[in-house]
Order: structure tokens, then sequence, then C-alpha cells
């Protein structure tokens, strides 16, 4: 009866889920962006964004070489195939965080298991709005829940093997591949997993915790070195495009609260925390009491206790909190809630379902009348969350920069569901980006006018040249264009001149480095004079600026992702990558003329 009950309400869940994630399916910008490494992948120019320049874009590598093998599996359109795959995992994620959590509470101990915690999570807009995004934020979610069922099925295991500790560490491991910064959590729980008390097997306790390391670190330390090697950085070129280094704790805690605040969503977390703390001491205290190993030596005893359900929800709690601490230094992000949504599904874990026991005569017990009220409040919450609207400005960017994205795009695009590269057609610029090419059949810069109907047009400085656009929509412009048109943003995602230039200390976050186009008329080799270069740019700026390129240490940097790829190169590459990632040029050319001593160069 019970498992009947359990099963039904974990598929209710995920239906819910899955029929609010559908109704709000979109495909973004960002996501766009993803599927142009895919693209090359498939035709054979390697994991890069524009072919010829090894540049990392996409910040889970798990996510792009996910996409990439069902794309390959099943030559479907590839728009398609991260919005099927966005939305699989987005669903079994629900259904693994509901599995662990029942796990937790006992399963057939309880009486009525009631999914709190689960719709808290469904019930915030953001949580449907990036389970389709074609951004790697579903893989995210998927990934904890999958890592919290095996920890908590291994820490209530009487008995493991070897072969589920090994299968728990390399899916822990999996952790900087997912996203970086999952770091956070997938390095605490494989130090639990050595740590803590092993498989009784014929094998030296330090060569187990030896292979544990090896199997967990494996695959994560493998890519780390060729990342190194291949793209000069020791982590995505998102990361030096968005200075993911520095602090902007005020600009974070403005995020924190962009999604906090209007949905009032500290009020179910304390409901449930309650919740939580009296269904567990109802529970403590209807178990008897082992003390079979206070005998055991304090090491060993301590051992036991990382392998306890109670060490991985302080393990998941903690892990809630540092990344937290992390988003709000980094200064959040631009996307309203999408880079809290890791941080508040971990909060959830271990509530996603609470349990609620009949009263037991004779004895005191506020479970029976908090959890029910506790859950019953939640989802009068959830009624109220689901629709409301934490931006009400007309183009749905707030005041502080935090967007709607998905209803940004609806509005921008005049598609209820943009999700193929056509819809973005609609968006402005990007129909005239594309006659622009079709017009110049000798190639050129494209640099984007005031007009959303024309873009200006810098010619080859000598005889033709292809076709290099220079705008911030990376994904739109990618997807909507063949691959041999290279496509640069002056934001840095696929331009390293861009990334390694010193970002805005008040510009809106995610948006705060802007490298002027004259670096790009120069660095793409086009003309410099009038009247070939558009009227707000100075002949004098530029020619300043191909003195400024001169600078070695700019041009070694360049040669990292533009160099072919020799034994050579990719040594050098994995002994400078930590040198690349710290170096920062000026965008003033006088400033770094000076700063290179190039004064006394000619021009």
């Amino acid at each position: 009866m019970f498992r009947s009950t359990a099963l039904g309400g974990i598929s209710l869940t995920a239906l819910l889920f899955a029929h609010g994630a559908w109704e709000r399916r979109w495909i973004a910008d960002d996501g766009l962006t993803v599927l142009r490494t895919v693209r090359n992948l498939l035709a054979g120019n390697g994991p890069v964004f524009n072919a010829g320049e090894r540049v990392e874009v996409n910040t889970s590598a798990a996510w792009t070489y996910l996409v990439w093998f069902f794309g390959w599996l099943t030559r479907a359109r590839l728009e398609y195939v991260v919005l099927g795959l966005a939305l699989t995992l987005s669903v079994a994620a629900i259904v693994f965080a509901l599995l662990g959590t029942v796990r937790l509470w006992g399963g057939a101990t309880a009486q009525l298991l009631l999914p709190a915690g689960a719709l808290v999570y469904i019930a915030v807009p953001p949580a449907r709005d990036y389970a389709t995004s074609g951004l790697e934020s579903s893989l995210v979610i998927c990934w904890l829940a999958v890592l919290w069922w095996g920890l908590i099925r291994w820490s209530q295991a009487e008995s493991i093997s070897l072969a589920g500790v090994f299968a728990l560490a390399f899916g822990a491991g999996l952790a900087p591949l997912i996203r970086p910064e999952m770091a956070l959590i997938g390095v605490p729980a494989l130090c639990m997993i050595c740590a803590a008390s092993l498989p009784r097997v014929p094998l030296p306790p330090w060569l187990i915790r030896a292979l544990i390391g090896l199997v967990g670190g494996l695959v994560p330390v493998g890519y780390q070195i060729w990342r190194m090697g291949y793209y000069g950085l020791p982590y995505p070129n998102t990361a030096v495009a968005k200075d993911a280094s520095g602090a902007k704790w005020r600009q974070g805690l403005v995020y924190l609260w962009d999604l906090v605040g209007p949905y009032w969503l500290w009020l179910p977390v304390v409901l449930l925390a309650a919740a939580a703390v009296v269904a567990g001491r109802s529970r403590r205290a209807a178990r008897p009491l082992d003390r079979s190993a206070d005998a055991a030596k304090p090491v060993a005893r301590l051992r036991d206790r990382l392998r306890t359900p109670a060490a991985v929800v302080a393990l998941m709690l903690g892990s809630a909190f540092l990344l937290t601490v992390y988003e709000i230094r980094v200064g959040g992000d631009f996307m309203h809630g999408r880079m809290l949504l890791p941080q508040l599904f971990c909060l959830l874990l271990p509530v996603m379902v609470v349990p609620l026991k009949l009263p037991t005569a004779g004895r005191a017990d506020f479970g029976p009348i908090l959890v029910p009220a506790a859950f019953a409040a939640t989802a009068g919450w959830a009624l109220f969350a689901a629709g409301t609207s934490a931006i009400k400005s007309d183009n749905h960017i707030g005041a502080t920069g935090i967007a709607d994205e998905r209803r940004y795009y609806i509005r921008t695009t005049g598609h209820a569901h943009p999700i193929r590269a056509e819809d973005y057609l609609d968006y402005p610029r990007i129909r005239a980006m594309l006659r622009t090419i079709a017009e110049a059949p000798g190639g050129g810069l494209l640099i984007n006018s005031p007009s959303y109907t024309t873009w200006y047009l810098v010619p080859p400085e000598n005889g033709t040249a292809g076709h290099t656009v220079y705008y911030l929509n990376l994904g739109m412009m990618s997807m909507n264009m063949p691959l041999h048109i290279r496509v640069l943003d002056p934001m840095g995602l696929a331009y390293p001149l861009a990334a390694h230039t010193v970002r805005f200390p008040d510009a809106r976050i995610g948006h705060d480095k802007n490298l002027d186009a004259d670096w790009a008329v120069v660095d793409a080799g086009m003309a410099g004079r009038k009247p070939d270069l558009p009227w707000f740019l100075d002949e004098g700026w530029v020619t300043r600026i191909r003195i400024a390129m001169r600078c070695p240490a700019t041009r070694d940097l360049l040669a990292s992702t533009r160099d072919p790829l020799t034994a050579d190169r990719f040594q050098r590459n994995v002994q400078q990558a930590l040198n690349y990632a710290g170096y920062r040029i000026d965008r003033v050319p006088e400033n770094e003329i000076e700063r290179c001593r190039l004064a006394s160069v000619p021009g």
C-alpha cells in the first residue's frame, strides 16, 4: 500500500513539473550558443565556437558532449535534441530527488509522505523556465539529484560493494565537468566517501581509498590537462569573460534578494525546516538508540558517522551554503534566479518529501499537527509563487539589470515559444545582418548600428576575406549562419581579446566587458582608413591599436588559441595556462602601448 502511494506521489509530482516546464518551453540565446560548438563537433572542426580558434565558450563540458552525443545518435535537429534532453533530465531530477528523500525518511516506516519541498521547487517560475532553456541547468540539478539518491543509498546500506563505492565516487568526481563551481559539492562528497567506513574486501584500506580517489579524479583531471593544452586556460573562457575570480558582493546580495524577495521564498523554507525538525525528533524517539559502536575506536566511530544519512544531509546543506556564498561573491547573474537554482535544490533535498505519522496514543507528538499545517501553508504559497512575476517592467529587465530572459525573448521575437534558430530571426537586427552578409560577397567585418535594419560593413584591407560578425547575441547569430562565418562578441565569451580586458565596475552584471569594435577591425585584418571605416571609428585610434597589438604577451595569448596545435604548443599552453588566465589588456591603446613599452615601434 505504501509503496504504491509513494510511487504515485512521485509520478504525479514529476508529471506536474513536466507540464509546467512544457508550458514554458523555449531555448535561450545562450542555449543556442551551446549548439554552435556542437555543430562544429559534428562537422569535424573540434569543440570550438569558430573554426581555427580554440575557445571554450560553453561553461559545462559535460552538457556540450551530451548534446553532441545525442545529436550524433539521432541526427535530429539540434534544437529539438536539446529541448527533449533538457526536459527529460529536469523531470528525472525530480524523480531521483524524491526517491532519495523517501529513503531518507525511512520508506515504509512512514504513514504518509507529502511532496512539500518538491512543490516549492517546481512552483518557483525560474525552475520551470530553465528546465528547457538549452542551458546546462537541467543537467546540474539531475546530477545533484542522482548524487543525493546514491549517497542516501550508500549511507543506509548494511553492506556496501566496492563497485558501488566506485560508481558513487565516479559520479561525484564529474562535478567540475557538470559546472566548475559544482566542485564545491563534488569534492567534499568524494572526500566523505574516501574517509568513511569501507567495504569489507581483502585489500588494504589505503589502497581502496587511493582507488576511490583515482576513480573519482581520473576523468576530471584528465580533462583538465587536455583543456589547458587545447584551450590554453585552466577553466572555460566564460569564466575569464565574466571574471569569476572577482568579487561583487553587493550585486550578489541584490541577485539573491531578486529571487527570494518577490516570491517570499524564505517562508516555505522556514516552514519545512521546522516540519523536518519535528518529524526528525519524532522518528528518533520512536527508534531505539544504538550504542553498539560506543566502544569502537574514535577514528572508526568517526568513519561510521560519515556513512550516515545525517552526514549526507549535512553535506548537501553545507554545499548549498558554500555555493550561495560563492554566487553572492561573484555578483550573481543577469538571468533571474538561474544561478541560484542548484542552491535552492540542494537546500530542499532533505525535505523533498516530509513524513506524516498518525498520532500515537499516550505520547505527546506535534508531528501530526505541525507537518500537515506546514504542508498546507506551503501548498498555498506555491499557488501564489507559481503565478508571480518577479520583474514587472515592460521590457522584462529590472532596474538592477536582472532580466526575466524567457519573457524578454518572447517579447522581442514575437514567438510564444522561441525554440528554433529561425524564431530568432525576428529579433532586432538579425534579418538585416543576414542581408548585409549576402550583399557583401567580398567579406568584411559587420558592426551593428543604432538602426535595427542596417549594419556597418568594414571591408578587408586587401582583396577579399571571410565575414566576421561583431555583436553580443552569439547564439541567435551563429545558429542562423554557416560555420565558416566568424562570430565574435565584445564581451569576450567567444573572443579572447575581449575576454582579457578589465570589466567595468558598475556595468550590468554579466555584461560588464565591452571591447571597442576598433580592436576587432585590426584583429580581423580590415581596412583602417576612411571612407571604409564607419563614421564613429577614428583612423588614429585604429593605428594605435595596430601598434598595441604587437605586444609580445598579447600575441602569445592569441597564439595559444590560434596556432596549430603541435606538441610544443600543447606543452606551452599547459605550462602557461594560469598566466594566460590572469592576463589583461587595456582598452585604451595608448595605455597598452605604454604597458608593453611599444612607444618606439613605428606605426
